[in-house]
Formats: C-alpha cells, structure tokens, sequence
C-alpha cells in the first residue's frame, strides 16, 4: 500500500478465467486493469487461467501468499454452468467472507440486465489479509462492480468507511 495525491494505493492482481479468453481477446480483464490505474493503484499481475479448480486455487494461493498483492479481482466463471468453478475456488479459501457484496452487486446488476442477475454468484472475501473479489465474466459487470462497488471500497478517502483502513487490521487475533 502506498500514499498518493488520491488516498492510498492497492497492488491488485487481475484474474481472468476462462477457457477461450486470451490477452488479445481479454476485454474484461483490460477494463479492470484500466479503472484501477485510473484509480491510482497498482496493478500487482495479470493473468488469465483456465476454468479449472485446482489451477484457479493455485493461482489464487500464490498471489495470498504474495506480499505485493492487497487484493485480487476475478472475472469470469461466476455462473452456473459445469466449468464455472470460481465462486467453489475462492470460497474454500476464505476466512471471512464478505456476503454483502455479492448481495449488493446483484442488487445493482438488477438494473441493468433486470432478472438474469440471478445466475451470477459474485462472491468476495478475506484470505491471509488479502481482498478477493469474483465477479462474472462481462465487460458490464466488471464496469458496474467496478464503477458502483469497488472503487468506493478501495479509496482509502471513502467515508464513512472503506477496506483500505482494514487492511492494517485484517490479520489480528
């Protein structure tokens, strides 16, 4: 975490799952890199992995481990089909989870796609003292998770309060 002009900055690692997705392809994966620059954090890694629960936990295990990531953000295979196995990925590795904000972003996702939010199983949590956030696989939602959620939560100067000033405290027992 570092100081800037904006408040605090986040190293955040961006995770894309899927099975066809490639970086020339990866729009979602890109407009999150691009709104958290815009933000002024940090981009930590980028990496696409394939809709596999043991590769999406390994990934997942490094970068909690990793001093260098604060908070993770996935997108894709948040929905209910065979290979959609985020949610299970990150769920298993959750100390605390974080129901609101999958509550939260279907309740906004409401508006835009009105009933079909239903399939989403978004999910964020706390493992190890990182900030870990699944969301599906769209361009819009990653822009409305992003645009209505995330950014407020990752600005350290958002009252009346934000995850930023919990980072110090996330590992005390």
């Amino acid at each position: 975490m570092n100081d800037t002009k904006k408040g605090k900055s986040v190293n955040i690692a961006v995770l894309t799952v899927s099975d066809t997705r490639t970086e020339e392809n990866d729009k979602s994966g890109d407009t999150l890199v691009e709104r958290l620059i815009n933000a002024g954090h940090l981009l930590a890694e980028k990496r696409i992995v394939k809709d596999e629960l043991s590769l999406l936990k390994e990934t997942l295990k490094e970068w909690i481990d990793s001093s260098k990531v604060d908070v993770v953000i996935a997108t894709g295979g948040t929905g209910v089909t065979g290979r959609d196995v985020t949610p299970e990925a990150f769920e298993c590795l959750y100390e605390k989870s974080i129901p609101g904000f999958g509550e939260l972003f279907r309740s906004l996702s409401y508006q835009n796609i009105k009933t079909s939010t239903m399939q989403s199983r978004a999910t964020a949590g706390v493992a190890n003292g990182t900030f870990l956030f699944a969301l599906p696989g769209s361009t819009g939602a990653c822009k409305d998770a992003w645009d209505m959620i995330i950014v407020h939560q990752l600005d350290s100067n958002h009252k009346p309060c934000n995850l930023v000033e919990l980072m110090p405290r996330l590992m005390e027992k």
